[in-house]
């Protein structure tokens, strides 16, 4: 399965392209856009998209995209079961922002089933994240939700890991770190 992962910054080659090029199954977004940034989204047709808000995201633009929101949802796609959690750690107050405090994200995920692949925009915590930088620390939520249930992938945004850590194994998880565009060729 091809997947074109976009996370927090524009790709910088055009949507579109990306799909012929690399024979893409799937489209996920991982959050921090504007509607403007994905806008080449609502011209493709035929290919799902799925997607996670991030903590700067409005929170309105997936269905004029045509963007399926997996924020505690899941989603079967031929036979793979899809899952997705938004926003980052509350790490200040504001009335517009997609942010949690860890105990909220506890809660929200306590009970949420397994799936092959979770899509979310903060990583799981002290993987990929700042764990003493409250902006970037990672969902504790997430850690403990890959140690019940073994997803074989889980896609973040967000941080800002060293390029060589991009890509972790945790607890039988593969943990991937994106940024702008990522083609993921996922033998499933």
């Amino acid at each position: 399965m091809n997947i074109l992962a976009i996370a927090d910054r524009r790709p910088q080659r055009s949507i579109k392209k990306l799909v012929e090029d690399h024979d893409i199954d799937l489209i996920c977004t991982l959050g921090d856009f504007d509607g403007a940034d994905l806008q080449e989204l609502e011209g493709i047709e035929g290919i799902p998209k799925i997607g996670v808000y991030g903590n700067h995201c409005s929170g309105k633009y997936f269905e004029s995209l045509g963007i399926q929101n997996m924020h505690l949802n899941t989603w079967d796609f031929n036979g793979i079961k899809f899952g997705g959690f938004q926003g980052s750690v509350r790490y200040k107050e504001s009335p517009y922002a997609i942010m949690y405090t860890q105990e909220e994200a506890l809660e929200l995920m306590k009970d949420f089933p397994k799936v092959d692949i979770f899509i979310s925009h903060a990583p799981p915590y002290k993987i990929h994240d700042d764990p003493d930088e409250l902006s970037h620390q990672g969902f504790h939520a997430l850690r403990e939700y890959i140690d019940r249930c073994h997803p074989r992938f889980l896609l973040h945004g967000h941080t800002y890991p060293p390029e060589e850590d991009w890509e972790q194994i945790y607890n039988k998880t593969h943990v991937v770190f994106v940024t702008e565009e990522k083609i993921l060729k996922l033998p499933l």
